[in-house]
C-alpha cells in the first residue's frame, strides 16, 4: 500500500472516531435532558385514580370498605346518568326522523291519490272518445239507409 493511501485511511478512521464520539455525546446529552424533564413532573401526575368498579373485599377496615363501596355507587350513578342522556338524545333524533318520514309518506299518498284520479279521468276520456267515433259512423250509415228509403 502506498504511504498516501495509508494516510488517507488513517485520517478516515480518525474522522469516524470523532463522529462516533460526537454521536455518543449527543445521545448522552439527550438522555440527560429527558431525565431532567421527567424528574420535574410532580409525583401526583403519575398516580391518578381512574374511576371505575373497584374490588372492595380486599379492604381490611370498615371505613375503607365503605368508602370503596360508595365510590362504586357514585361511579355507577354517573355512568347510568350519562347513558340515560345519550339514549334520550338518540330517541329524540329517531322521533324527529319518524315525524319527517310520516310527513313524506303523507305527501306521497296525496301524489298517489292525484295520479289515480288523473288515470281514472284519462281512462274515462279514452272510453268516451272511441264510443263517440263508433256511434258517429254507425249513425251516418243508418242515416244513409233512412235517406235511401
Amino acid at each position: 500500500m502506498s504511504l498516501a493511501r495509508r494516510a488517507g485511511l488513517e485520517q478516515f478512521a480518525v474522522m469516524n472516531l470523532i463522529c462516533l464520539r460526537i454521536f455518543m455525546t449527543g445521545r448522552v446529552a439527550i438522555a440527560a435532558l429527558a431525565l431532567t424533564f421527567l424528574t420535574q413532573i410532580p409525583q401526583s401526575a403519575f398516580a391518578q385514580d381512574i374511576p371505575g368498579i373497584e374490588i372492595c373485599t380486599v379492604e381490611k377496615t370498615m371505613e375503607r370498605r365503605t368508602s370503596c363501596l360508595q365510590s362504586n355507587v357514585d361511579f355507577l350513578q354517573k355512568t347510568i346518568t350519562k347513558l340515560t342522556i345519550d339514549h334520550q338524545q338518540k330517541l329524540d333524533a329517531v322521533n324527529r326522523q319518524i315525524e319527517a318520514l310520516k310527513a313524506a309518506v303523507a305527501g306521497l299518498q296525496k301524489v298517489v291519490v292525484d295520479l289515480q284520479a288523473a288515470h281514472k279521468q284519462l281512462a274515462d276520456d279514452m272510453k268516451a272518445q272511441p264510443a263517440k267515433g263508433a256511434t258517429a259512423p254507425a249513425s251516418e250509415a243508418a242515416a244513409k239507409k233512412d235517406g235511401a228509403k
